[in-house]
Parts: structure tokens; sequence; C-alpha cells
């Protein structure tokens, strides 16, 4: 049975396995860092949160033992374009986290941005032949989603039930042991390029590393960003990156809709770059210390030593004002958050009943940003960190680790997704999730 329900079910039995032996590394592969956690697993378990009822419910609690960054190569727009470059930067990482952790990993949980994901919600409804809701009740259901064609080349990376109904009894998230005639699920599906999946198998396997889970970057920084209150009720995640933007929307405790725009702050550097005739590392250099959206009157006053090391030494000591610079970074950071909100329309943000964005993400911190998004997206704009997870360096607790600690917490606790559950293969729609993946049979 090489299909993709397969190759899901034997990372998450890597998963079981890797928490066995008590550690797993976390890493989170970007355009401009790779950042790796070393999670140990303390054994006590922490029972599975409401809304987790599949096998997989009730993890341990862990902390972090062992943390790492290094500067991403290979990486473009979240997906890898180098192998090699990819493979030194993720080895560099890991032995980095490892030498920190004094401990050697075989497993590892991966996320990426990028990969072009698309939404879809399924429904389907079963009536039950009992009164009462089994196990083999809530497969029976799922199996029923009708999945749509999404395409040569694509693969399913979430699928998550986010909602389940009794009856008229709608809202829950566990209806195992409960009574009724009729049970119907929501599922969200969740699609990306099958090739930046692979991609990123296999250069985790050339790093003599065993998969033991993926997930969107996007999905990860908002668990990671969005406080429960905000999952529960409805908000959206906006993780600026280096290479691109994820864009994910939470109710209920569940993503509904992730998105990614092919744009993030590397492409404000490199304006920068161009438009003050600078190097690339002099413009990140220029952008992160002198960087904003908006200017006063101050800002014209401001002089800024752009440097430089061509020899020329009229060129090498160019100054330029700080309000130049915004001039340079206003319209690049705009047309980024035009494009989220296009993709919050599209995913009829706008009609959920509470609309609080959380921006995150190393771009996030660009001074008076939040100010900017409230004009573009909407008014309930704020900066999110991400959540304080055990162990953690200081280092590691700005918004450009979202992603980083939300997989650490994805690793913990699980949610449910489709293979979790025992759906017999003759009930699996014919052109859903039975199609040969053949990545999976080529690299493990």
């Amino acid at each position: 049975m090489t299909d993709l329900y397969a190759s899901q079910r034997s990372m998450r039995n890597m998963r079981k396995i890797a928490m066995q032996r008590g550690v797993v590394a976390i890493l989170d592969v970007g355009s401009s860092k790779i950042a790796c956690l070393v999670l140990r697993f303390d054994g006590t378990t922490t029972l599975g949160e409401e809304g987790e009822i599949g096998s997989l419910a009730g993890q341990s609690g862990f902390r972090v033992i062992g943390a790492a960054t290094t500067r991403s190569r290979g990486v473009r727009f979240g997906e890898i374009c180098a192998m090699q470059e990819t493979e030194r930067a993720i080895r560099t990482a890991l032995q980095a986290a490892q030498k920190m952790a004094g401990i050697r990993v075989d497993h590892v949980i991966a996320c990426f941005a990028g990969a072009e994901p698309r939404s879809y919600g399924l429904d389907a409804r079963i009536d039950l032949e009992n009164d009462v809701v089994t196990e083999q009740d809530v497969a029976r259901v799922l199996s029923r989603c009708d999945v749509p064609d999404y395409g040569q080349g694509r693969e399913v990376l979430h699928a998550q039930p986010v909602n389940f109904a009794l009856d008229h009894r709608s809202g829950l998230s566990d209806p195992r042991g409960q009574i009724g005639n009729a049970l119907a699920v929501d599922l969200h599906m969740l699609t990306v390029d099958a090739q930046a999946v692979q991609h990123l198998a296999h250069c985790i396997k050339r790093c003599d590393l065993e998969l033991a889970g993926i997930a969107s970057s996007a999905y990860a920084s908002g668990i990671a960003a969005l406080v429960e209150d905000e999952q529960e009720l409805g908000a959206a995640c906006i993780d600026l990156g280096g290479g691109s933007t994820g864009v994910s929307i939470f109710i209920k405790k569940h993503m509904i809709y992730g998105d990614a725009v092919r744009m993030g702050g590397d492409h404000v550097t490199s304006d920068i770059s161009m438009g003050l005739q600078v190097p690339m590392t002099n413009a990140e250099r220029i952008k992160t210390f002198y960087g904003g959206v908006h200017a006063t009157g101050m800002d014209d006053r401001e002089m800024i030593e752009i440097g430089g090391d061509t020899g020329d030494y009229e060129h090498d000591r160019r100054t330029a004002s700080r309000a130049e610079l915004i001039g340079i970074m206003r319209p690049r950071v705009e047309e980024i958050l035009e494009e989220v909100r296009a993709r919050l329309d599209a995913a009829g943000f706008d009609h959920l009943p509470s609309q609080q964005i959380v921006l995150t993400g190393g771009g996030s911190q660009i001074p008076g940003l939040d100010g900017l998004a409230s004009k573009i997206l909407g008014q309930q704009v704020r900066l999110g960190r991400p959540l304080r997870v055990h162990g953690l360096p200081q280092a590691a607790t700005g918004p450009g680790f979202a992603s980083a600690v939300g997989l650490a917490l994805f690793a913990a606790h699980p949610q449910d997704e489709w293979w979790d559950f025992d759906i017999p293969m003759d009930r699996y729609p014919a052109r859903s999730l039975r199609r040969a993946v053949k990545w999976f049979r080529d690299n493990w």
C-alpha cells in the first residue's frame, strides 16, 4: 500500500519510536535561516487536549535541550532549489543543536513554507448502524468525504477533521460514545506541491535522519503565536518569513485555511540593495538597524552611513537619509500586505466571528509594521511572539522562531489527521488518497 496514507502512517510510527526513545529534533527549513531544536520528552503524560480523539491523544510534556540556527542556503520562496547546499546547512544546524544537547538524534520533524498550499473544505454524513458512535463510525464518515481532484504533482499535507455533528448538535470535538442517529464531519485538507515535499524528504534522508513528521510552517506558526482564545474564536496568523509569507486561519483550535505569498523579508532586502546600490549583506544590516515603514520629519535629517568595501573612497562613504530607506521599504511591505489581504478575502475571513490578526516571523520586526498592517488588513492587529516552552534559550524566543516552536508543540500534541484512523481500504475514496505516492516508495 504505497500511498500517501501509508507514508503519513509510517511517519507517525517513526514519531512513536522517537517518543519512546525520548528525543526528537525539530527542523524549520526556511529561506533565510534553518532552525533546529532538540526536544526531550520527559514521559509525564499530559492528557490530550480537547479535540484530539485519535491514536495519538495524550502525549508527553517536553523541554528544549538543544537549539541552533544557521544561515539558510539553497532555499528560495521556502522551497529547496540546491540540494547539496541545503543538506550542508541542515547538517550544520543539527550538529550544533546536538552538541548543545549532548545527545545524538535520529528522528526529525520538519516544517517548510511555500510550496503553493491550497485549502479545501470537505464534508460527509452517515447514518449510524447502532445508536452509539464508535471509532469505526468516525473512520467510516471520514472515508465518505468526497475528495476533489486536486491535480497532478500535488500531495495532501494535512487532512484534519475540524468539526463533528451528531443529529442537530454541531461543534463536537469528539463524538465517540455519544448517542444519535446521524454523524457528520467537516474536514480541512491542505495540498502542496509534491516536489517541494519530495526534495525536503530526500534532503533529510541524505543527512542520515528518519523523517518522523512534516508540517506546513504557516500551520506551525499559528499554533505558536496565537493564544488559546484566538485559536478558539477565530484569528489569522501572518508569518512574515524571508522568502515567503505564510497565512493561516484558525477557529475552534483548528486550522481551516492555509496559504502562502511568494514574497517576504528577503525581497525588502533586495529592494534596499538595488535602491542604495549596496551588497545584500549591507542591505540586510541597514534594514535591521535603521528600517521602518513610517517616516516622520526627523527621518529626513537622520543620515545613515551606507558603507561598502569596493575600494572607491567616494562610493564607500556615501550616506542616505532614513526617509529614503523607508521610501524604498514601504512599497514592498505594502505589496506583501495587499497580497495577504487578497488571500484573507478569498478565504472569507471577514465572515468569522472574530477578526484578530497576529503578525509573526522574522519580517514582523520592522518598526511600525503593525500600524501599516492595521490600515491594510483591518483594525485588530497585534505582533505575536511564540508561546514560552520549557528550556527554550532566550535567543530563540523572538517571532522568527514561531514556526520552530509551533512545530515542537505539534510534535508533543499532534491534532488528529485522516490517517490516524483505521479507515478500511475498500472504503477509501477511489480517486483520493489511494493514488500511489512515488516519492515515498523511492525514498524510504
